[in-house]
């Protein structure tokens, strides 16, 4: 699998080297891309690292984070590997997929579709999960037993329902204004109609709020930070409160901390300014 791999690009940065590739993925039946932060001692392959995965959100793809997060300098003293995928398959050919910012090109929403015409190529939880993480791991210094996941809206989402799911696999998550309960939300039920179908007990497989109910694996540290100057807070399509109340009321062990910032928005401004809160917060279990 990692064969496959292209390199697309190179550059220095801090201590250490940002890397973009392409590879063919089972997973989507097509072309994806992905950047890898390496410090310098995973360069070098004079040790092996954690990693940390970071999800995108709408509209975005694998640079978002990589140009605009804030995170590299942080990353470089901690020496901790990014890794930042795409979005979403593109290109699939699947008519309409470019039509809407909110279902297609650009919105994954990191589940594996069961319904026509998205299940060929729209498989972004296995995609991130399993293909991604190996080809990682048989390809770059890292180690895998010291992995965490974050990510923004959609792909906060997508960060805590990979590490509900997956107990044991992440020693930490975080998100930034994640969408925490898209059963209840026109971010998800739009989504989730048309990538999984109407059966709405299927969805509860792929919504946070949901999972965090049945969670059943060890203590799970969980950073959540919104802002309350934040449109899509406004309108009640994230719903961190539904996480929150979910959290508290299941007796489940999720350590959750759920901190509103006042003034903030949904934007990578809002981001940069708590990145290196959630840096620190994986770093101290990574290196646990």
């Amino acid at each position: 699998m990692a064969s496959t791999l292209a390199l697309v690009s190179k550059t220095r940065c801090f201590k250490g080297e940002v890397r973009k590739y392409t590879h063919d993925s089972a997973a989507t039946n097509g072309k994806m891309t992905f950047n890898i932060y390496l410090p310098d001692v995973a360069l070098s392959n004079k040790e092996r690292v954690p990693v940390l995965y970071y999800l995108s959100g709408l509209t975005c793809n694998e640079d978002n984070m990589i140009t605009k997060g804030g995170a590299l300098a942080y990353l470089s003293d901690e020496r901790i590997a990014l890794v930042t995928p795409d979005t979403s398959p593109r290109g699939a050919g699947i008519s309409g997929e470019d039509d809407d910012w909110e279902l297609g090109t650009g919105a994954g929403f990191y589940v594996d579709a069961t319904e026509e015409p998205w299940k060929k190529n729209y498989n972004m939880y296995s995609y991130v999960q399993s293909e991604l993480q190996q080809i990682v791991a048989e390809s770059f210094a890292v180690d895998t037993s010291r992995t965490s996941i974050f990510g923004h809206s959609m792909g906060g989402h997508g960060a805590l329902v990979l590490a509900l799911r997956n107990p044991s696999h992440y020693k930490s998550v975080s998100a930034f204004a994640p969408i925490c309960h898209p059963s209840t939300s026109n971010w998800g039920r739009k989504q989730f109609t048309a990538y999984l179908g109407s059966n709405e007990s299927v969805w509860a497989a792929y919504d946070a709020t949901e999972l965090v109910k049945v969670y059943d694996g060890p203590a799970l540290p969980v950073l959540v930070d919104q802002g309350d100057a934040d449109q899509f807070y406004s309108s009640k399509q994230l719903q961190p409160s539904h996480l929150v109340i979910a959290a508290e009321s299941s007796k489940r062990p999720v350590q959750l901390d759920s901190r509103m910032q006042p003034g903030y928005d949904h934007s990578y401004y809002f981001i940069c300014t708590f990145m290196k809160d959630h840096i620190a917060f994986h770093a101290r279990h990574l290196r646990m």
